[in-house]
């Protein structure tokens, strides 16, 4: 194993809540930075624009997050082959793993790109658009849509740096992109009276930014995970493997994602105030579950990674680590919702709409209880993922998207806005206890010497 970067955190060996910290501190604030990219053009739009330009970003965000998590979850997926190899100590078995896993991730590009530009306009058709705001929501998805790839791209190269421990640049190239992501953002809007548009042409250059700075760190710093032309030989076993686990993680989070476009279907008849409430509440609860997501991807790699050492224990031990502190973050945020909600909406919509202000507050009170369910189910999900199990992670997000659908068609049209309000936290209760079993039983087999059949699951 070649020596390790400064930047590099050993997940193998020593304190697990030292490794967790260094880590996932990292993740935390790329997630925050990371966030920024939608939040602000959330926020410039609502301050800059009207009521109905915001809605028409809410009206197509689960658009949006289909794109881009679909994309974010394959390449974690591949990440997760990569820091298995990483663990085992194989530098040749790394790289034919990384040149393999940037075949399929082109191939991957390629396809996104061009099913966002066939189908994403019938797509906000299919959801019930509101038709006064259809057009302006069609020219910002389309370009985010189109563009995608160097989204993809910097996802993908900062999983690779994860892999083998490395959390620290990532953050570093998205904090640059991100501050101009909003110098983009405010000059496009306020400067060359683009719209909605300017903000989608914002996170696309500010994001290509950050992709090319990643691959050059890796071609200068990291340079375990170059590969040579020898090592592009095809090999059937590792393809199948990456396009399995890379499948799964994207497949996983785009069943959620398909889940959220219909629940989408749901809200967007429920009017153009609804919309913007939503968006605006949706925001604030992405930025509030960032936490939990970092320990989440902490538990992916510090499972995959000692998944290929075969150190079982020391895997039980982090998990449990990374649920407890999830716990605490959920419980300090019930302590101090009452604070924080209403001047957090009135600052991220710009609105003093009441059926807004009154939409948006109800979905966060409600929800926030919730997190520690939320957080319990988010780790596990991210370590079985770690552990190479394939399918059966996917049978929680199942869960989630039928349980959408039936909230879409039986129970949101009866009741309303409730319906979209204790849709999320009901679905999550039954997504824990089926990925909580299934890590059970994992982890039973490991210990009791039948972690080879883990490969089949």
């Amino acid at each position: 194993m070649n020596n390790r970067t400064a930047a590099q955190v050993d997940l193998l060996n020593g304190g697990i809540l030292k490794s967790l910290f260094y880590f996932s501190l990292p993740i935390l604030v790329s997630y925050v930075f990371l966030q920024l990219y939608n939040t602000v053009d959330i926020l410039i739009v609502g301050h800059f624009l009207k009521e109905e330009s915001l809605a028409a970003i809410g009206s197509c965000i689960a658009a949006y997050e289909l794109i881009v998590s679909f994309g974010t979850g394959f390449g974690n997926g591949l990440g997760i082959i990569v820091a298995n190899a990483y663990g085992s100590g194989d530098d040749e078995k790394l790289k034919r793993t990384v040149a393999a896993s940037c075949i399929i991730s082109l191939a991957m590009i390629f396809f996104i790109t061009v099913l966002s530009r066939l189908f994403l306009m019938k797509l906000l058709v299919l959801l019930g658009t509101p038709s006064e705001i259809i057009d302006e929501a069609y020219s910002y998805i389309i370009i985010i849509g189109v563009f995608s790839g160097v989204l993809f791209l910097y996802n993908f190269f900062a999983s690779l740096l994860r892999a083998i421990g490395n959390s620290v640049m990532p953050l570093i190239f998205l904090i640059i992109s991100s501050i101009l992501n909003i110098l983009f953002d405010i000059i496009l809007i306020t400067k060359f009276s683009m719209g909605v548009r300017g903000t989608a042409v914002a996170t696309i250059l500010a994001q290509s930014i950050s992709a090319v700075l990643c691959l050059l760190y890796i071609l200068k710093k990291s340079r375990i995970l170059v590969f040579k032309p020898k090592h592009l030989g095809f090999d059937c076993e590792l393809y199948k493997s990456l396009f399995a686990q890379g499948f799964s993680m994207g497949f996983m989070v785009a069943i959620v994602s398909s889940g959220s476009l219909i629940l989408q279907s749901a809200i967007n008849n429920l009017g153009v105030m609804i919309i913007a409430g939503h968006i605006a509440a949706r925001k604030i609860f992405s930025v509030l579950n960032i936490p939990v997501i970092s320990f989440g991807v902490f538990s992916a790699t510090f499972v995959s990674q000692n998944f290929g050492a075969k150190k079982y224990e020391r895997i039980k031990r982090g998990v449990l680590y990374s649920i407890l502190i999830c716990a605490v973050w959920s419980v300090l945020l019930m302590c101090t919702m009452t604070l924080f909600v209403g001047p957090a909406i009135r600052f991220l919509s710009g609105s003093e709409n009441p059926e807004i202000l009154d939409y948006a507050s109800k979905y966060l009170y409600f929800g926030i209880p919730f997190y520690v369910i939320l957080g319990i189910l988010i780790v596990l999900r991210n370590s079985i993922q770690g552990l190479k199990y394939k399918v059966l992670p996917l049978i929680s997000s199942v869960i989630e998207l039928l349980g959408k659908i039936l909230f879409t068609i039986l129970i949101i049209p009866k009741i309303g806005k409730w319906g979209v309000i204790v849709c999320e936290p009901l679905i999550w209760c039954i997504m824990t206890v089926q990925l909580a079993y299934v890590y059970l039983r994992a982890m039973h087999r490991m210990t009791s010497g039948g972690n080879d059949v883990l490969h089949s699951s």
